[in-house]
């Protein structure tokens, strides 16, 4: 029995991929076109609102109240953008957060390099972090002292999702270890922990350490405000992500457990060598995300009257002058938010699709 095969005639490059991606069904097709419909309604006049028709430099903003909703009012984020980068930081000491930011961004670029993971690291980042506290702090090298209670803006923002994360993460693997623990006691111990933290929203966590931990310190001790944050934050993520390690741990098949054992290798180099590794190489998705949450979430410390990013641009708001251009800078606000978001995000996606090539595939890439 012979039969006939139909092809559809090949087409150009671009016209096969949008038959096969955009018009493949009938449902596929009305899709496509009622998105092309709404990018041509939309786009274009926020395009002229936000591009064309906006007041990018201005005086006062006497130019933003005669556009009258015409165009953005972008000289208000030039007019302010040191006070809500910077917060109430002395003005003329402003190059001191600033070269800190700059700081913070190198150690993240060089982290997110491969090549650079070796011990060396660590030293850069202890380096980098006792710079950034002395440029913050000051008083060294005739550096002017400015207490903490003056920082703010976006580098009080990079310190409280930094140091979150890295003090959340390693505390998370130990629950996580801890939960799942054939002892008793320390089960019990992190399951409290974990269950008792997730139980209860950021909001109640901040609130606790900013009012309730002072009350619990002997008398004549006190703590920063915003160590007691940080705090607050690093146990709050600890919880969530040790769930996050929980469940990389408990996709890792049995035979790695009992080949480990048949190695002759200790619970710690058994953890260590065999099990960690694969069950954080699963869990990258989901732990990246958490660290999305976790960044995004500092801006939830304006409740306790530390000035982040968030509340330096609300105050800038309160300005009379300045009333009424909340658009703008909201979306100035999203769009730093959405750079450190999605960059982490596409950092993530990079690092597992190398992991899962594995170490043969990169070695013959190299070569």
């Amino acid at each position: 029995m012979s039969a006939v095969l139909r092809r559809t005639p090949a087409l150009p490059g671009p016209l096969e991929w949008a038959r096969v991606n955009l018009f493949s069904s009938v449902p596929n097709a009305l899709l496509t076109l009622l998105s092309l419909y709404l990018l041509w309604k939309y786009v274009p006049p926020f395009v002229s609102w936000a591009l064309l028709d906006a007041v990018w430099q201005a005086p006062s903003s006497k130019a933003c109240r005669e556009a009258a909703g015409a165009g953005a009012c972008w000289a208000f984020i030039g007019e302010k953008h040191r006070f809500i980068l910077f917060g109430t930081y002395p003005f003329e000491e402003h190059w001191r957060p600033g070269v800190s930011i700059l700081l913070f961004l190198a150690l993240y670029a060089v982290s997110a390099m491969r090549r650079f993971w070796t011990p060396w690291l660590v030293l850069a980042w202890l380096a980098g972090l006792t710079l950034i506290g002395m440029l913050m702090w000051g008083g060294v090298f005739g550096l002017r002292y400015v207490e903490n209670e003056r920082w703010g803006g976006l580098v009080l923002t990079l310190l409280l999702a930094t140091f979150g994360i890295a003090f959340a993460f390693p505390l998370s693997i130990v629950l996580a270890l801890g939960r799942r623990s054939e002892m008793p006691v320390v089960r019990a111990v992190c399951v409290i922990y974990i269950e008792l933290i997730r139980g209860v929203p950021l909001i109640s966590m901040l609130f606790m350490a900013s009012v309730m931990m002072p009350l619990f310190l002997p008398s004549g001790v006190t703590v920063d405000k915003l160590l007691r944050a940080q705090t607050a934050l690093i146990l709050f993520a600890a919880a969530y992500l040790a769930e996050v390690v929980r469940g990389g741990l408990q996709a890792i098949p049995r035979g790695q457990y009992e080949a480990a054992e048949a190695l002759g290798l200790s619970f710690a180099k058994r953890t260590a060598l065999v099990i960690l590794p694969q069950a954080l190489k699963i869990s990258i998705p989901p732990l990246v995300n958490t660290f999305i949450g976790l960044f995004k979430d500092t801006s939830l410390v304006v409740i306790i009257g530390l000035f982040d990013l968030l509340l330096a641009l609300k105050t800038a708001l309160n300005e009379p002058a300045w009333s009424g251009i909340g658009v703008e800078a909201y979306l100035f606000a999203s769009l730093v938010y959405f750079v450190f978001c999605y960059a982490m995000s596409q950092y993530s996606q990079r690092l597992e699709r190398d992991l899962a090539r594995g170490p043969t595939a990169r070695a013959l890439k190299d070569t």
